[in-house]
């Protein structure tokens, strides 16, 4: 489910004239479980005396971008690279001393790409360049003598000294930058106006490294010539810690009336207002929005802080995967780009109702429009599913059913991911009366027992429960109280029995949506969605009727009424003619 950084990436690195190519450059994409780290990339221009800057370069880059992945997720970009930069400058500073006079010494410059920014360290000639929208820029000073001797003139490099000054430098991506990291054999050679010309070339990221190393020596570079390339296509989305240290001690929005101006929007209607969360009707120029955030009450509320922030960040983490037409689409951004200074989310507006206003209005439900609800809630929860995502609160409040004839799932704020545990929030979380019997520790439906935690088949019951009560206008076990564990004591009805026109076929589906012991249900959101798909053409089985328990006066009486009947055929057997 995450999404990692799209990135067009083209290197070159030629000797030029020298014999030996002391230029080093890599690229280190993260793994599925190091997105959050980022991607870095590095370039290394070694110097020796004794043939030995190749190895420092080498190694410098290959120690960099080898562990980076590795440093503590909570260290800012900035701690892991001054952390494994000082422990290989340490021992390549001590290597030199050993073997002095043949010293081995490099320059470098590497960049960390990370939620939607990047941070540079730099040390040395090395150069970093960013091209925006036209315009370049250097982002890296120089760290040499006026004069060059030995080492290339260099006053900082690494290997040079026992401890290492690296300059440090961060800044704001955005969609199409390009950064481009220059050795000296490059950015020594060509001159301004043959930068501009070739970084406004059109062309891809390899074509522009190549373009830029073959520009250098054909200008007369004696020196090795390396650059490397990184175009940004796509930006990653930010993880979930860094959501929470953007918005952690944002104030909440001040209440707010029809016609107030607030950061740039214009405040239609308050929508809903349930003591935690309020929800207003905003719109930008013709855009219409929902702008959630927290009551008064709870502006110092630090787990609904934690949730609402969790729910922003998880929609708009979803938008890039195929649940995306399902989902409502969050802006953790305002209308007009800037960073909100409130805390709160701002969601698509969708006209139409939640299948809670359907009820409340009394409206009829067909099966066929209830079918066609449950096909489209388990497509989108398949999805999800497929991706470690489980809703947790599923209920007709939560299924909205728009105009355009979508349904959508709203409200991520319990919801639990995979790779994010911060937004757990409540052991319980979610509708009493949808929680499936396990997470209550029932066992089988009857066993009661440790409590299970949430998983993809809590959906799945809780669905079958909201599809049932459209059927019905009824809960199949009554409204359930936290801990009231006595409502699973026996299946419920068939929904056919409140809705004679409920077929038996769907009756089937539901008693197996919502059956008391686990192993009767669905195993997945796929198997669910084929047993309404065949429906009346392959009508699904229904479970078998268990057996009712007699009851034992009932077994008392029996007997003794077949005793009584056995002594009345003896005694006319032989009464006496």
């Amino acid at each position: 489910m995450h999404m990692t950084f799209q990135l067009d990436i083209g290197y070159c690195s030629q000797p030029g004239p020298k014999p030996v190519n002391e230029d080093f450059c890599a690229v280190r994409l993260p793994g599925a479980h190091e997105v959050e780290w980022g991607a870095i990339a590095a370039v290394a221009d070694g110097v020796s005396q004794g043939g030995h800057g190749r190895e420092a370069a080498q190694t410098t880059v290959h120690t960099l971008l080898s562990d980076y992945h590795s440093t503590p997720l909570h260290w800012d970009a900035t701690v892991a690279l001054e952390r494994i930069l000082a422990a290989h400058n340490a021992w390549l500073a001590g290597t030199n001393q050993r073997r002095a006079p043949a010293v081995g010494l490099t320059a470098i410059t590497a960049v960390v790409l990370r939620g939607h920014h990047y941070t540079l360290a730099h040390v040395g000639d090395t150069r970093a360049h960013l091209l925006r929208q036209g315009q370049w820029e250097q982002l890296t000073q120089d760290h040499v003598l006026p004069q060059r001797d030995f080492a290339h003139g260099l006053v900082r490099a690494v290997g040079l000294e026992e401890r290492l000054a690296v300059d440090y430098a961060q800044g704001a991506l955005q969609v199409g930058d390009v950064l481009i990291l220059t050795t000296d054999g490059v950015h020594g050679v060509l001159h301004a106006r043959q930068w501009r010309m070739l970084c406004q070339a059109q062309g891809t990221a390899q074509e522009l490294a190549d373009a830029l190393v073959a520009a250098a020596l054909q200008a007369g570079g004696q020196d090795n010539a390396s650059a490397l390339v990184l175009r940004v296509q796509g930006l990653q989305t930010q993880s979930l810690r860094q959501a929470w240290e953007r918005c952690a001690h944002l104030p909440l929005p001040p209440p707010l009336r029809p016609g107030d101006e607030f950061e740039g929007l214009k405040v239609s209607a308050l929508v809903a207002d349930n003591g935690i969360h309020r929800i207003y009707q905003v719109r930008a120029a013709e855009q219409t929005y929902a702008l959630k955030t927290l009551h008064p009450a709870r502006a110092h509320d630090t787990p609904q802080r934690a949730m609402l922030v969790h729910e922003a960040w998880l929609a708009q983490h979803m938008q890039s995967s195929p649940a995306a037409r399902h989902l409502v689409r969050a802006h953790l951004q305002r209308p007009d780009g800037l960073p909100p200074a409130h805390l709160y989310v701002l969601y698509d507006w969708h006209r139409g109702q939640t299948l809670q206003q359907w009820l409340d209005r009394g409206q009829p439900v067909s099966v066929e429009q209830c079918v066609q609800w449950g096909l489209q809630a388990l497509s989108a929860l398949a999805q999800l599913h497929r991706q470690e995502v489980v809703h947790r609160d599923i209920k007709p409040g939560n299924l909205h059913w728009g105009n355009d004839q979508v349904l959508r799932l709203i409200d991520l704020g319990v919801a639990l991911s995979a790779h994010d545990r911060e937004g757990d929030g409540p052991a319980h979380a979610g509708t009493p009366s949808y929680i499936n019997p396990e997470q209550w520790g029932l066992s089988r439906g009857a066993t009661l027992g440790a409590p299970q935690p949430p998983d993809a088949r809590s959906d799945l019951f809780a669905l079958g429960v909201t599809l049932y009560q459209m059927l019905t206008g009824t809960l199949p076990y009554g409204e359930v109280l936290p801990y009231q564990v006595g409502r699973y004591a026996r299946e419920p009805r068939p929904a056919s029995h409140h809705n004679p026109s409920v077929p038996h076929w769907l009756d089937a589906v539901l008693a197996r949506a919502i059956a008391r012991d686990a192993h009767e249900r669905y195993a997945s959101a796929e198997d669910f969605r084929q047993a309404l798909e065949r429906g009346s053409h392959r009508p699904a089985t229904a479970p078998a009727a268990r057996p009712q328990p007699v009851d034992a006066g009932w077994k008392i009486g029996l007997a003794v009424s077949l005793l009584l009947n056995v002594l009345l055929v003896v005694w006319l057997l032989f009464l006496p003619t």
